[in-house]
């Protein structure tokens, strides 16, 4: 029975009586007149201060940005699961490979093969291995393997000062999200929103990730667009949401874990930052929600532009029984006036960029472009 309907079953005189004086004290029932039982929560005359006796987390305050140095063939580059199991020693092997085309030296963690459950081992083990990559000075960078859930529970147990004290490039995607924004939110290192191991590696992404992350440059993040045999260009299309320029810091990820995160104290600061979002395999209802905490989290009060990536298989389906990706994209973020598009290839797909979070960057809604204004790397 909903609340409103049990109270006036009882009538207001027993609600009333429904609330005991404790002896001794000279507590007396609030009286709610039938107007704030009726009115929207919460109502003017209830109190909203109350916090968890934790207190409320804090989003935590910009810090000086630390850029790890570029990667260099013959650089060692540690292999690392903390999310999701690996599923074969086959699998390992072909990351393997692929970081020795790119001209690595190959390191695995001690528990790159652990399993329990989905998870790529204990927490406690996940985390060891990751902070034993950040403390280890043979090692260069550090990529994660593969996605699936578990990183957000590694979060207390990461030595954030050691981290800050030995900084190196830091690379994947997807729940991968929840380690690129707490390290930079804790200690200001620039992470890498890019490819992860089991990714097939293909000449555009691996393209993207060496001009980065090994070359030191700043390229233009622009989909290349290709007519093919066709009248027009079909594939790689962007869609422009807001048109506009705009400048800020390069802040994002998979938004299902951003959405996770919002309320913890391991997010960075949103201020004027150019969110960038990607997602897969949700209903559209579902991003609907995501986005709706956003805003009601006052991070759309704070950006100063809109990127989102590919929502791979993220369909409405048949019938008229959900919105479109468009619409909702249109309710949440076209009321903002801020420069905002759709389609930068981003996210779950073959062909990716890579992205550096925590780099000041210059967008173009209309071109649907992402112009990184620094290199990502130091020399």
């Amino acid at each position: 029975m909903q609340r409103r309907t049990f109270i006036f079953s009882i009538g207001l005189s027993g609600f009333s009586t429904m609330i005991k004086k404790k002896p001794g004290t000279s507590f007396e029932p609030p009286y709610f007149s039938r107007n704030e039982i009726l009115s929207p929560y919460p109502s003017s005359t209830v109190s909203n201060t109350y916090q968890s006796p934790q207190g409320r987390a804090e989003i935590s305050p910009p810090l000086a940005t630390i850029k790890p140095a570029r990667l260099k063939r013959g650089d060692t580059v540690a292999l690392v699961a903390p999310s999701g199991a690996t599923a074969t020693r086959f699998e390992i092997m072909l990351v393997k490979e692929c970081m020795e085309a790119l001209g690595f030296k190959v390191k695995l963690g001690r528990h790159v093969f652990d399993r329990y459950g989905y998870l790529g081992g204990k927490d406690e083990d996940r985390a060891a291995d990751l902070m034993a990559q950040f403390a280890d000075p043979e090692v260069a960078g550090i990529i994660a393997v593969r996605g699936g859930w578990g990183c957000a529970r590694l979060l207390p147990y990461l030595d954030f000062e050691v981290i800050r004290k030995n900084p190196k490039a830091l690379i994947g995607y997807s729940d991968i999200t929840a380690l690129l924004l707490s390290v930079y939110a804790k200690t200001g290192l620039v992470t890498f929103h890019g490819p992860i191991g089991l990714d097939p590696w293909n000449s555009f992404t691996a393209n993207y990730f060496r001009r980065l992350v090994m070359e030191g440059e700043a390229p233009l993040l622009e989909n290349p667009v290709e007519k093919g045999d066709y009248l027009i260009p079909r594939e790689n299309r962007v869609q422009t949401i807001t048109p506009g320029r705009a400048t800020g810091i390069l802040m994002g990820g998979n938004l299902s874990i951003i959405s996770t995160l919002l309320g913890t104290d391991f997010v960075p600061s949103w201020k004027e930052a150019i969110l960038f979002v990607e997602d897969v395999n949700e209903e559209i209802y579902r991003v609907d929600r995501m986005l709706t905490h956003l805003r009601l989290a006052g991070v759309f009060r704070e950006i100063k532009g809109f990127v989102f990536g590919r929502c791979t298989d993220c369909n409405p389906g048949q019938g008229y029984g959900s919105l479109t990706l468009e619409q909702m994209l249109d309710d949440h973020i076209k009321p903002l006036g801020i420069p905002a598009w759709y389609g930068s290839m981003i996210g779950h797909i073959p062909l990716k960029f890579t992205v550096p979070i925590g780099i000041k960057a210059g967008i173009d809604a209309e071109r649907g472009v992402i112009e990184l204004l620094e290199p990502a790397v130091a020399y």
